[in-house]
């Protein structure tokens, strides 16, 4: 192919790397009012009274808000499609703060130093109620996070605000406890993740203004602009035609820009003052009123006999939403429907899960979405299965693992029509030399070298809800332009697209501009989020372009006098199979703006009724000091199935980055409260991401699938890539030193207080 599964550079790269002004901060208007919110130190707790009189004196304050100013109508944050499942549980501002970090007021004045001097002026008298911090004693306690009789569900996911639930439910097939009771072995064990934060360099910020129509126009660095309109408008109580949502480039997301973090506060601001306004996070707000992984606790039991064959697994989540239900019900959903369809001839499976409402700061969607805590727990007990039989891992992935062809069990009846899994495992074991090197080798002087290895699987996109569109036009001088809704985080998407739209029409790359993306001038796109975006915006873009040729076929036609049917299209020229005669693009572009009747321009809408997942085997190599604790991260191999590659060098990038965030997640960010309810992680100095120096070699490589629902026969490749290091290194870190660990981090101190009591 000439343009896709090439390795093109990304279409912003050179605008990046030169430093050019291109993200939020670096295009608005510096004369604007600064916006920011005084935060509740309490993590549960009645607002009775703000003076705020002394503060309104400050000079350059513009305007202080408190719960008493704000619409109270209840929305939610969380960035999906309508109606969406996470249920309706926010105001902008809430008499009712219900964690460390809520905000109980807004204030917004000409300058930072003007802003600061009020906050610290700002008296509030609070009643403060007792917390409930432990997850999991929330269901049912007597301790009600959101007792107020306006919270609403919209959807039936077993929500109930009384029960402290933000979601409950179960699915199965077979008679699992019967299944279980008659294999050979069963293994059952619980599994805890924390609430890891994406930590991206660029944090949550917006611009906001009044146009010259009177409307709101935000400028965010969101993943969802489409959603944003809808938030605010709900949020707001203004019709959404009053509303325009644009993003810049993006300083990374991972998930937590999909949830409406900053942009309510300077929108509100902006609609009352009528004045341009801006919030910028700093980076301990990012970190402790944010938008984080939802912790995790992960019941799995799985029955095999003897020889390794899996019967019937058995997953319960409870999941931790914290404060505020945003993604809660969808985020549980992944933890079994994306790790129970890894073995494909399983006799029985059930899924539980609950989803509960406490006192700390909310979750929300962070790469893996779930899947990556359950896949966490059920890789874990399928290899604690294969140590109990004296099974190598490989062999019993081997023996069960989901092959093409098959109906995946939990994965809503779908069957997997492209699956090289079997190829990835096979091509990660070479990789690694894992026949030489498991389980362990001794070092001397305290170390060990061992291996561990995972599998997993994700989605691509949300089958039945998610929606791509895309614009594509031809210009003048025969070049095109691509309009897309979907958010290019870095991940490079406009590039990827382009590369889709030139291999349909024939052209260079550098021949598709791209814009995107703006409510006001995009085709509607749910967003870049849910690993949707190559698979569910590129086919739009396939069938956009495809039609688009048919119009150039037509308008060459006209132009050469003969028929549509008897005209071909090289990407360059219009020929005429009859006469020989041909038109050039920039003539056909040219004459279309004159006396034409021919729109040179199709909009296409795809939505896919199935979500093909993509497949991975990451394998590890660690050497482990017994004496510190301390793992090394030597060699982690990564075999990746994404269907058709579309974009080897940007693929490749994409996994490196998911692997060294689960390596953090894995081995380095934790998560601790005070019994107040205090995050003590609360700045990059406490909460330890990896740098390049702790993640070791990774090597990735793809063995390419052909999906046939796919754009190009490709697959998502965006979320899967974080799944895989946290199972693997536990598994590493067991063949090290015998002992198991079913929470994470796993932390030197960690290894080092079990090994000591060895």
């Amino acid at each position: 192919m000439r343009a896709v599964s090439q390795p093109v550079r990304k279409k912003d790269a050179m605008a990046l790397v030169t430093g050019k002004p291109v993200y939020m901060d670096d295009l608005v208007n510096e004369n604007c009012l600064i916006v920011k919110v005084l935060r509740s130190p309490h993590a549960n707790a009645i607002v009775e009274s703000v003076q705020k009189a002394a503060a309104e004196k400050v000079p350059g304050i513009e305007a202080i808000y408190t719960w008493e100013d704000v619409p109270q109508q209840r929305f939610t944050m969380a960035g999906q499609t309508y109606p969406e499942p996470s249920p309706y549980d926010r105001l902008i501002l809430d008499r009712h703060v219900r964690y460390v970090g809520d905000p109980v007021a807004i204030v917004a004045g000409d300058s930072e130093k003007a802003v600061d001097k009020a906050l610290k002026i700002l008296k509030v008298k609070y009643q403060v109620l007792e917390p409930l911090l432990d997850f999991r004693k929330a269901k049912d306690n007597e301790i009600l996070i959101h007792p107020e009789e306006t919270w609403k569900s919209l959807c039936p996911v077993g929500a109930d605000n009384k029960r402290n639930l933000c979601a409950s439910g179960e699915s199965g097939d077979g008679d699992i406890d019967a299944v279980l009771e008659d294999c050979d072995i069963v293994v059952e064990h619980t599994y805890h993740t924390k609430a890891c934060q994406q930590a991206m360099m660029e944090t949550f910020r917006t611009y906001c203004s009044i146009d010259a129509y009177g409307r709101l126009n935000v400028l965010s660095s969101t993943q969802i602009v489409f959603h944003v309109r809808r938030i605010l408008s709900n949020a707001l109580g203004i019709p959404k035609s009053k509303i325009r949502v644009s993003k810049p480039r993006i300083g990374g997301g991972f998930g937590a820009k999909q949830s409406v973090v900053a942009e309510v506060f300077p929108a509100f601001v902006t609609w009352k003052t009528g004045k341009p306004s801006k919030m910028i996070f700093t980076r301990r707000e990012s970190q402790t009123a944010s938008s984080p992984r939802h912790e995790m606790e992960v019941s799995v039991r799985v029955g095999a006999m003897k020889d390794g064959r899996i019967r019937g697994i058995d997953v319960y989540t409870l999941s931790n939403t914290g404060a505020y239900g945003e993604h809660g019900p969808t985020t549980v959903g992944l933890s079994g429907h994306k790790s129970i369809p890894l073995y494909g001839s399983l006799e029985a499976h059930r899924f539980r899960y609950d989803v509960v409402y406490t006192n700390v700061m909310s979750a929300g969607a962070y790469r893996g979405y779930g899947a990556t805590q359950g896949i966490f727990a059920v890789e874990s007990a399928v290899n604690e299965l294969a140590a109990k039989l004296n099974i190598d891992p490989v062999v019993i992935r081997e023996r069960n693992m989901v092959r093409e062809g098959q109906i995946m069990p939990a994965y809503y009846g779908e069957q997997t029509n492209s699956c090289a899994l079997d190829r990835c495992v096979e091509r990660a074991k070479q990789m690694i030399g894992w026949d030489e090197k498991y389980p362990c080798r001794d070092m001397g002087n305290g170390k060990v070298r061992s291996v561990g290895m995972a599998m997993a699987m994700q989605g691509s996109g949300i089958s039945g809800v998610d929606v791509g569109s895309a614009t594509i036009k031809m210009n003048e001088e025969g070049y095109y332009t691509l309009v897309i809704g979907a958010a290019d985080m870095g991940t490079g998407c406009d590039t990827i697209l382009s590369q889709m739209a030139a291999e349909c029409l024939d052209c260079p790359v550098d021949a598709i501009t791209v814009f995107g993306a703006d409510t006001d001038a995009s085709p509607y796109d749910s967003g870049s989020y849910a690993s949707s975006t190559t698979y569910v915006t590129g086919k739009a873009v396939e069938k956009a372009c495809a039609k688009l040729k048919e119009k150039i076929l037509e308008k060459g036609a006209e132009l050469l006098k003969c028929s549509p049917q008897e005209t071909e299209f090289d990407g360059e020229k219009v020929l005429c199979t009859a006469t020989g005669e041909s038109v050039d693009l920039k003539t056909i572009g040219t004459s279309a703006m004159n006396g034409n009747h021919t729109a040179l321009e199709v909009t296409e809408t795809n939505s896919s009724p199935v979500s093909p997942p993509p497949f991975m085997c990451g394998m590890v190599e660690i050497e482990l000091d017994k004496e510190t604790g301390h793992v090394e991260l030597l060699d982690y191999v990564a075999v990746v199935d994404c269907g058709t590659v579309v974009n080897p060098n940007l693929a490749r990038v994409q996994t490196e980055g998911g692997i060294a965030q689960g390596i953090g997640m894995a081995l380095y960010e934790n998560i601790q409260y005070s019994d107040r309810g205090h995050l003590f992680e609360n700045s990059l100095m406490q909460y330890k991401i990896p740098t390049r120096l702790d993640t070791g070699k990774i090597r990735v490589e793809f063995e390419s699938s052909y999906e046939p629902t796919g754009p190009f026969g490709a697959k998502s490749i965006g979320e899967i890539v974080i799944n895989t290091p946290s199972p693997a290194i536990a598994q590493a870190v067991y063949n090290a030193t015998g002992h198991w660990f079913r929470e994470l981090p796993i932390t030197p101190e960690k290894i080092a207080m079990v090994l000591a009591d060895d």
